[in-house]
C-alpha cells in the first residue's frame, strides 16, 4: 500500500499577489536542491484523521500552530507513489520564526558517524509562478487547486 502524507499549503494576500508558503528538506540530500525540491510542510501518517496528521506535521516542521476554515485540496500522487493530502489555509507566518523538528542519519553514509539535521532547513513566501518552480513537480496541482477555489486566473 503507498505511503500517505497530509499536509497544509498556507497563503496570503495581504501583500498584493497571492503567495504560498513552502519549506525546503533539510538534510544532506537536499543541501544543493533548488528548483523542485521545495514541498509544502507534510508528513506521513497511518490512522489519524488527515487534517489532524497536516496540523501536527505543520507543527513540528515549522514551530507553528495553525488553525481556522480550511480549504480541502483533491489529493495528489507524487512521483514516488505517495499520496498527498492538501488542506490550504489563509495565514501568515513569519519566516525567521522557522523552528523545526530534527532527524539523525549516518553521514556521511557508512562513516559510522551519526549526524542531526533539521527536517526543513528554511521556509520562504512565493509568489505563484516562482512557486510552481520550486516545488515538488506533483504538488503544483495543489496550488493550481487552490487559485480554482479562490477564483484566481
Amino acid at each position: 500500500m503507498a505511503k500517505k502524507s497530509a499536509g497544509i499549503l498556507l497563503y496570503r494576500l495581504k501583500k498584493g499577489p497571492l503567495e504560498v508558503f513552502l519549506v525546503h528538506p533539510g538534510g544532506p540530500f537536499f543541501i544543493k536542491k533548488d528548483d523542485g525540491a521545495w514541498t509544502i510542510p507534510k508528513g506521513e501518517f497511518d490512522a489519524e484523521e488527515p487534517l489532524v496528521a497536516a496540523k501536527r506535521e505543520f507543527l513540528e516542521e515549522t514551530g507553528m500552530e495553525v488553525n481556522g476554515n480550511f480549504i480541502t485540496l483533491a489529493p495528489i500522487r507524487q512521483k514516488s507513489g505517495k499520496m498527498v493530502l492538501g488542506f490550504a489555509l489563509e495565514s501568515d507566518f513569519d519566516v525567521s520564526q522557522l523552528k523545526s523538528n530534527t532527524f539523525e542519519i549516518e553521514w556521511p553514509s557508512r562513516s559510522g558517524k551519526m549526524k542531526t539535521f533539521p527536517e526543513i532547513d528554511r521556509g520562504e513566501w512565493f509568489g505563484v509562478e516562482q512557486a510552481k518552480v520550486k516545488i515538488n513537480a506533483a504538488q503544483v496541482a495543489l496550488i493550481e487547486e487552490l487559485l480554482t477555489n479562490l477564483g484566481k486566473p
